[in-house]
């Protein structure tokens, strides 16, 4: 690689890597950049994973194709973030979900035994690695725990008490659009924006575009804990 994409650097697999100690980890071992023009088919639902990916330039799509023609969308990633470093490490090491090109876009992979060579070369690799994987299945609970709960809500309520107990106040801003708050619920948006507006009326809350403010929060935990 001719010097390190700024994208690489971000990445959290070499969090706290200097450029020269990136190049010289990467020297151990083989890796493929490839390019994909907008709309271009990464990989297939079902097919085998052999790589984790690093997106350089560009985003890309986790799509669900289903045979009556319908598409959703689950999520977009953009230049840093990885992709297939769950999977390459499963029994079933087959993509669950399509990948799709969403612009011009430019994908280092790494391979299942380079990423465990950089892992045993690198203790701090191997710690960023296993944070990432710890990262991966504490969203997934998050989105189980959501899934749990019967109510609208009961789904809200929880996702911003979870945002109030990270920043320790009442007022806080929430990182992901109405879309991605909706995907990570489970829920339409419409139907998101419609509770919200209902729970600012009945005073649990307030908010301004991505800024919240919970007005009871006795509210709602009790409503949790019921």
């Amino acid at each position: 690689m001719t010097g390190i994409s700024p994208a690489l650097s971000a990445c959290i697999i070499f969090k706290n890597f200097d450029i020269n100690s990136m190049e010289i980890l990467l020297s151990k071992i083989h890796y493929e950049i490839n390019s994909y023009s907008k709309d271009a088919l990464i990989a297939a639902e079902g097919e085998n994973c052999y790589n984790l990916g690093i997106i350089l330039e560009g985003s890309i799509e986790i799509k669900k194709l289903f045979s009556s023609g319908k598409t959703v969308t689950i999520a977009k990633f953009s230049p840093s973030d990885i992709f297939g470093e769950v999977v390459i490490f499963s029994d079933m090491n087959k993509y669950p979900s399509t990948i799709m090109a969403s612009d011009n876009c430019k994908i280092l992979f790494i391979s299942k035994n380079d990423i465990i060579k950089l892992c045993s070369i690198s203790t701090m690799m191997l710690n960023n690695f296993m944070g990432l994987l710890s990262n991966k299945i504490l969203m997934l609970n998050k989105k189980l725990k959501s899934l749990s709960y019967e109510t609208l809500r009961e789904k809200i309520s929880s996702f911003l008490l979870e945002n109030y107990y990270i920043n320790k106040n009442l007022m806080f801003q929430i990182n992901s659009s109405r879309n991605e708050m909706a995907e990570t619920l489970g829920v339409p948006r419409p139907s998101l924006s419609r509770e919200l507006m209902n729970m600012r009326n009945d005073n649990l809350i307030d908010f301004h575009k991505n800024s919240f403010k919970i007005l009871d929060l006795n509210s709602l935990e009790d409503m949790l804990s019921e």
